[in-house]
């Protein structure tokens, strides 16, 4: 995104990459995840939901090999997408890896082994992130797996133990427990995707458990054998010490951001020694002015539309455009099944920041869409100011809840009231229609569900 849109702003761009074009997100993250869960969707639906609602396919089986060779081309063709975009942009793409060797000078490896010398007048520094790894519970490929090896993984295993209960942990634990294997997710932290709403984390723990996927959160994992038949996981827990048995392990314990081995000190790039995030600025600036970085190098969230944006202002900066990094929410989807969906703030972050935050629920079992598409799990909680009547967040489980968070997010931004929300025209049948139901019910004039609250004054 930065290269693309230097370019377009009639910059001379050099987009140096060592790997694939797209980076993680499109090769071995976002794209063939979502590729994954849709093809295990499609088939866990055939089996349970399809004989009620008048599909039958007996006998539906489940080829991995079919759904990786399905997944590569989705993959195939997006990263042909972008080499497109880069060309129309006027961008030349350098195979190799670079390493600065001054603050204006950078030396390109090329896998043959040879060299070439950029010296440019401003870069841009959007290496991304790792995944953070355990002494004792290192990944060899085989028996233990990262995310980038479990997504192109050529045989499903009978059992998978996953260590590490976040965002990527359930999506992809999820996946395995639809098509067949016995899931077993271990967590440091008191709940699943830590940070999350605590709702939403319970509606996908109940959901898992409905698919036969053991939680062991508020766990440790202390040791790790590695026999020719298995693994052995020893943990400890709050029902003490235990040990948990699978053919495989899957470790998903997060990401470090990618700042080591590119020549920062050369170029006089500070990084911070704990973290390895490299400092920057609202227009991504780092401490050497004419350089920049931006995504998960950059700092947290490490989310991909968040680096698209960062890309874009770093891209403007250098251009000399008027352009910050600023913004008031942040749309984070799960995708999992429940659909997850956050943005903004909860109650108890709200309560922290001094607010005075009242929360309604609406559930899908009220909506008209949700009984016609055979998805009445899930509901949708507004977070408002019950002060100023301002909307301060939105936290969702449920279908398609992530294809409206951007609508919660543009509210947030444009300081709307949950009046507001209310009052925005939602098309029917949708399942957008939940947040402007939840808006009505914070403010007690409910349509969908029996009104039992009087609202306060002041909205």
């Amino acid at each position: 995104m930065a290269a693309i849109r230097a370019g377009q702003l009639g910059k001379k761009v050099v987009l140096v990459e060592r790997a694939e074009l797209g980076g993680e997100c499109l090769n071995r993250g976002c794209i063939p995840s979502k590729a994954l869960i849709h093809a295990s969707q499609l088939y866990h639906a055939l089996a349970t939901e399809g004989p009620e609602i008048g599909v039958n396919a007996p006998g539906a089986t489940y080829d991995l090999a079919a759904t990786m060779r399905w997944k590569e081309s989705v993959v195939a063709k997006e990263r042909a997408g972008v080499a497109t975009l880069l060309k129309a942009a006027g961008v030349t793409v350098l195979a190799g890896r670079g390493r600065f060797t001054g603050p204006r000078s950078l030396d390109v490896e090329a896998a043959d082994g040879g060299h070439e010398r950029i010296d440019f007048a401003a870069a841009i520094i959007a290496t991304g992130a790792v995944h953070a790894t355990i002494p004792g519970f290192e990944t060899d490929g085989e028996q233990v797996l990262n995310a980038w090896e479990l997504l192109s993984i050529p045989r499903l295993p009978k059992s998978m133990l996953v260590l590490g209960g976040g965002v990527s942990g359930c999506e992809l634990g999820q996946f395995l427990a639809r098509v067949g294997v016995k899931v077993t997710i271990v967590e440091l932290m008191p709940q699943i995707l830590p940070g999350l709403d605590p709702d939403l984390s319970r509606e996908l723990a109940a959901a898992l458990g409905r698919l036969g996927v053991e939680l062991r959160t508020g766990t440790r994992a202390s040791a790790l054998r590695r026999q020719p038949s298995g693994l052995t996981l020893e943990v400890n827990g709050p029902a003490g010490p235990e040990q948990l048995t699978a053919e495989r392990l899957f470790v998903t314990v997060g990401k470090r951001p990618a700042s080591q081995g590119l020549g920062l000190e050369e170029a006089g790039v500070v990084v911070d020694p704990k973290t390895g995030f490299i400092g920057v600025d609202a227009q991504m600036r780092t401490n050497v002015p004419h350089l920049y970085a931006a995504g998960d190098v950059a700092r947290p969230p490490m989310l991909a539309h968040k680096s698209y944006r960062e890309g874009i202002v770093a891209a403007e900066a250098i251009a000399g455009r008027p352009t910050r990094f600023d913004f008031r929410a942040m749309p984070s989807v799960v995708f999992t099944d429940p659909e997850l969906a956050s943005v903004g703030l909860t109650k108890e972050e709200a309560e922290k920041a001094g607010l005075h935050p009242r929360e309604a629920r609406f559930p899908f079992a009220a909506l008209g869409r949700a009984h016609a598409s055979h998805a009445t799990t899930g509901w949708l909680k507004v977070v408002g100011d019950d002060s100023s009547g301002r909307l301060l967040g939105v936290h969702a489980a449920g279908g398609s809840v992530g294809e409206f968070a951007a609508e919660v997010a543009l509210a947030l931004e444009m300081g709307a009231t949950v009046r507001d929300v209310a009052q925005t025209i939602h098309p029917h049948p949708t399942f957008s229609e939940a947040l402007a139901e939840a808006a009505l019910l914070w403010l007690g004039e409910p349509m969908h569900v029996a009104r039992r609250t009087v609202p306060a004054a002041g909205r």
